[in-house]
């Protein structure tokens, strides 16, 4: 792997930016695109980006009892906090969103994993409402770097495994085997299981990395 760990200074830097722009893009929805659904499963736009501010004012021993109060059930739990953070409309949802742009509150586990929480919901967002905003390519590395090397908040290790990824605008490059190719932004998010930024990808392990993220695509 080309990459090497940044600092968590630097990594929360990354992270403040990565919500600054995301904001700039969410000023300027309608209604109807914040009630779209983004690629995170059934939530909204909204309703991911009251997650986000959610993770970002959630520090570990609240995560904790948010979970056991849950019984472990992670979906009622992300549910709660999210629904904590809806606000009563959407300009109350950006204006809680904006409060936690510079947040370094986040669980435990590595920060590179929590700049992909950005990252990965921001694209979420981003991609079904046609926003052509990217990450920048050193947020978009560390990101992969730490996917690539574990599975913690996504199974990006197993995804990967047995490949040769390399991107396109950053020295981000990892494993051996059938080689794919693309911007870094492209390999988070499928390293991430978004199934619709395999259309990004070139290369002949494309088909073997949707076969890991798409029943039956193999």
């Amino acid at each position: 792997m080309t990459t090497s760990p940044l600092s968590s200074i630097d990594v929360w830097a990354l992270a403040a930016a990565e919500r600054r722009s995301l904001a700039a893009d969410l000023a300027t929805l309608d209604r109807a695109a914040w009630n779209t659904r983004s690629l995170c499963g059934e939530w909204t736009v909204r309703e991911t980006v009251a997650h986000l501010t959610a993770a970002a004012s959630t520090g570990p021993w609240r995560w904790l009892a948010s979970v056991l109060g849950a019984r472990f059930d992670f979906d009622l739990h992300n549910r709660r906090r999210l629904t904590e953070r809806l606000g009563p409309d959407e300009t109350s949802t950006l204006a809680q969103f904006r409060q936690v742009v510079d947040s370094t509150t986040s669980t435990w586990g590595e920060t590179g994993m929590w700049l992909g929480e950005v990252i990965v919901h921001a694209q979420d967002i981003r991609r079904p409402l046609g926003l052509t905003t990217m990450p920048s390519p050193a947020a978009a590395a560390e990101v992969a770097r730490c996917y690539a090397a574990r599975d913690f908040t996504v199974k990006g290790a197993t995804v990967r495994r047995g490949l040769r990824l390399e991107a396109e605008d950053s020295a981000f490059a990892v494993g051996e085997g059938p080689l794919v190719t693309g911007s870094t932004t492209a390999l988070v998010m499928v390293m991430a299981g978004r199934a619709a930024y395999l259309e990004d990808l070139r290369g002949p392990g494309v088909q073997q990395l949707a076969g890991r993220i798409i029943p039956g695509a193999q």
